[in-house]
């Protein structure tokens, strides 16, 4: 019998340049980790509708003094809340951003001579 290799064919496309970035320890943690910053997102976008539902209720239907007094309440925390949640995302976003662009400036613009690497092991 004939000895047959049963692996997946392979296609290869090359690439006209292609671009490594080196980068820290630190940074991969920071990226592997990713951001909370959508978490914040999505309770905030929760928060909101919340206010805008309560609003809309408080604005469009009569109520007792109680349930006015819980409808308030309930805007009033969730329009803060979500307000705090909108100012931690895009303070979080913006630095999952930095980091990247960190990365990003290391790379010398283009035709700029590149410091040949020194390995000591050598």
């Amino acid at each position: 019998m004939e000895n047959q290799d049963f692996g997946p064919a392979i296609r290869r496309a090359r690439f006209d340049q292609l671009t490594l970035y080196e980068i820290s320890d630190n940074e991969l943690e920071i990226l592997a980790r990713g951001s909370p910053a959508f978490t914040f997102l999505n309770f905030a976008i929760g928060l909101a509708s919340a206010f805008v539902s309560c609003v809309t209720a408080l604005l469009t239907t009569t109520m007792g003094d109680r349930t006015f007094t819980v409808f308030v309440v309930v805007a009033s925390v969730s329009s803060i809340t979500a307000a705090v949640l909108f100012f931690l995302w895009n303070r979080e976003r913006q630095s999952l951003h930095d980091v990247v662009a960190q990365i990003r400036r290391r790379l010398p613009p283009e035709g700029a001579p590149v410091a040949p690497v020194v390995r000591p092991d050598l």
